[in-house]
């Protein structure tokens, strides 16, 4: 059932009408002045709006702009008797969503109101999808820098869609959670998320896991066995670090890409399979084209849609979001990170990423397993040489540490000194006396 007002300045149709649509059920309104009508719609907008298109004092087109402009969420309905080719072009291209002509028969009305109840029960369903899986994104991908907010972004944006992508970026960013979140937003959420890191298994094996094999097809396979892709079938294969895949590999998945088909280990028959692929690496596929260690044409066909992920030095304003996240995870009150801890962790480069960030707040789980967590609770282990972006100063020299440390402070604070000087912990005129004795405000 919808609310539908019906206006017409001749009052025998519009009480008509009215009526009609009452006996089936619908809640109806008959206005026989389009001035007072426009009124009642601004205070009370109905569903559907069925309006005759010659009236005075106001025409039904006049009546159609105004509808349009002051209640977007009505669909508006046309009736008219003069009807041709560019009435009905004119109505459309200024909303109407559809026109009827006089006369007609009040079966070809409801019909048209049921295709209007149906569109409208799409549109609550898709605004209410959306909604969910914006809520599930928030509470898996953690962060609301602009970076991660783009990351979100494309991921809603896939939800419609079957096209291959190419996750990017660093060890340790989440390559794998965002190729779960682009499989549970999609229209394959009810199918299989079938995982293989290709960097992780031997080059003899990972065919055969790939691609299943048939009893018999070589010494130890005892019985048949289906491989990631039957196994992911009418669902999601992601495959990591395919970069490392080895190029007889290379060839036989771009094969099954192109036509959708694969032959097990062993097996005569080609068997149909229906796949989404994601694939992940941190590596410049482009430079192992370039080197002929990945083939030009399987990197075009897995690259339809890139995503490139930031490092977490490049998102530090996350960094306390993924911290309390962390530690509510591990059964802990994000409160109990203090403000001088944060700073520890704002202060550090994380060659690790998101995955160093985990270890660390792990290892301080164990170590203070209660109450406040200090700076001095927060162990850091970095790897000499891992990370160009991490530059420890040259032995204990108490200057030097210090005047890395607001380089660091004011490279997170992007440049403001009232911010940096907060993460310091120091007030502002004692960092603009620092700034001065180490010629950093030049």
């Amino acid at each position: 059932m919808v609310e539908i007002f019906v206006i017409d300045d001749e009052q025998k149709i519009c009480r008509l009408l009215e009526g009609e649509l009452r006996d089936a059920g619908h809640k109806a309104r008959g206005l026989t002045d389009p001035i007072e009508a426009l009124r009642q719609i601004r205070l009370n907008p109905p569903d559907i709006v069925i309006t005759d298109l010659r009236m005075k004092p106001m025409d039904g087109i006049e009546l159609l702009k105004q509808v349009k402009t002051t209640a977007p969420g009505t669909d508006v309905v046309v009736m008219t008797a003069y009807a041709s080719v560019e009435t009905a072009l004119e109505t459309m291209k200024l909303g109407a969503y559809d026109y009827i002509i006089k006369p007609f028969k009040t079966d070809e009305l409801l019909m048209l109101i049921g295709r209007i109840e149906e569109k409208r029960r799409l549109q609550e369903e898709n605004t209410e999808l959306r909604s969910y899986l914006a809520a599930g994104l928030d509470k898996e991908i953690v962060g609301s820098s602009p970076a991660i907010q783009h990351v979100r972004k494309l991921i809603q944006d896939l939800a419609n869609s079957e096209a291959p992508v190419l996750i990017t970026g660093e060890s340790g960013t989440g390559k794998e959670l965002v190729a779960r979140a682009i499989h549970d937003t999609s229209r394959r959420a009810s199918g299989s998320f079938i995982a293989i890191n290709c960097a992780a298994i031997p080059e003899s094996l990972l065919e055969s896991e790939l691609f299943g094999y048939e009893k018999g097809a070589f010494t130890g396979a005892a019985k048949r066995r289906l491989g990631h892709f039957q196994l992911a079938h009418g669902g999601t294969l992601f495959l990591d670090e395919i970069g490392d895949l080895p190029l007889t590999l290379q060839a036989k998945l771009l094969r099954v890409l192109e036509n959708h088909r694969i032959i097990p280990l062993g097996g005569e028959k080609e068997i149909e399979v229906d796949i989404r692929l994601v694939t992940a690496t941190n590596r410049q596929l482009e430079d192992h084209v370039k080197d002929a260690s990945f083939r030009e044409d399987l990197y075009y066909r897995i690259n339809v849609f890139p995503i490139a992920l930031p490092p977490l030095r490049e998102r530090r304003e996350d960094i306390r979001d993924l911290s309390w996240h962390l530690l509510s995870c591990g059964g802990r009150n994000p409160d109990d990170l203090t403000e001088e801890a944060l700073r520890r962790l704002y202060s550090y480069d994380w060659p690790g990423n998101i995955r160093e960030l985990r270890n660390v707040l792990e290892r301080t789980l164990i170590v203070k397993p209660e109450g406040p967590i200090t700076g001095d609770d927060i162990l850091l282990t970095p790897i000499t040489g891992t990370s160009e972006h991490e530059r420890e100063p040259d032995g204990l020299n108490l200057e030097d540490m210090e005047k890395q440390l607001i380089i660091k402070a004011l490279k997170l604070a992007r440049g403001n000194k009232s911010e940096a000087a907060r993460l310091l912990g120091i007030t502002r005129r004692a960092l603009y006396g620092r700034l001065d004795r180490y010629r950093l405000d030049e």
